[in-house]
């Protein structure tokens, strides 16, 4: 076997420990240990953010095609960009009662049809509606802990946006504005995960800033840069 093949092997055994990282997730999120669940999911983004790279750096399609990394990358990806953090925000007293129950139905069902559509990237390697990144808005939404009235529009709101033409950016393979939104993403991550380790205890008022300006960073560059000539 040659050193390039093995490599090729090792990003696809890298990208399915995912699967590890979701089970790990899920199993906090049953006894409401939220601040093990997030952990886990930060884990998880930090490996989906490496592998993508990787793959492409030692040529898994040739190399090791026995194994189709897309399709491992997307079980893993709605499991832990979409159930688990869906099973988590109705889990919560975040939305209470049948708001609870309109946010998860909502969520996993979209995300599904959403994930299953071949038109899902762009030619400039971003998103074709808003991604499904579900993880990410639920650990925010954990830490800034917003009032139902905001939290339920938001969440209809981007799943409409799911089907929209409306461009959202990949901060690693997006080029345009990379520069930018590759620090922006390490940023939010580092957030992220400061937050869940502080059990979403409150945080120093500019770290709620800063998680808050990441966040919007994130969901609107991809709009803005359809709006925004590029030069």
């Amino acid at each position: 076997m040659t050193r390039v093949r093995q490599a090729a092997l090792s990003v696809h055994l890298l990208t399915a420990t995912g699967a590890v990282f979701a089970m790990l997730a899920m199993l906090a999120a049953v006894q409401d240990d939220w601040q093990t669940m997030f952990l886990w999911l930060v884990v998880a983004f930090a490996v989906d953010g490496i592998d993508g790279p990787l793959a492409r750096k030692y040529g898994v399609k040739d190399n090791a095609p026995e194994f189709d990394g897309v399709l491992m990358d997307l079980i893993i990806d709605y499991l832990t960009y979409v159930f688990i953090p869906a099973y988590a925000l109705f889990s919560t007293d975040l939305l209470p009662g049948w708001t609870g129950w309109v946010a998860i139905l909502t969520i996993t069902y979209a995300s599904v049809v959403y994930f299953a559509d071949t038109r899902m990237k762009t030619t400039d390697n971003s998103f074709s509606g808003f991604p499904g990144c579900w993880n990410m808005l639920v650990i925010v939404l954990f830490a800034l802990e917003p009032p139902p009235a905001v939290i339920l529009p938001l969440v209809i709101v981007l799943a409409a946006l799911m089907f929209s033409p409306v461009k959202f950016i990949h901060p690693v393979r997006t080029a345009r504005w990379r520069s930018v939104s590759l620090p922006v993403a390490l940023v939010w991550t580092v957030l992220a995960g400061v937050a869940a380790w502080n059990g979403f205890h409150e945080m120093p008022v500019w770290a709620d800033w800063a998680f808050v300006l990441t966040s919007v960073y994130l969901l609107v560059a991809g709009g803005l840069q359809q709006v925004i000539p590029q030069k």
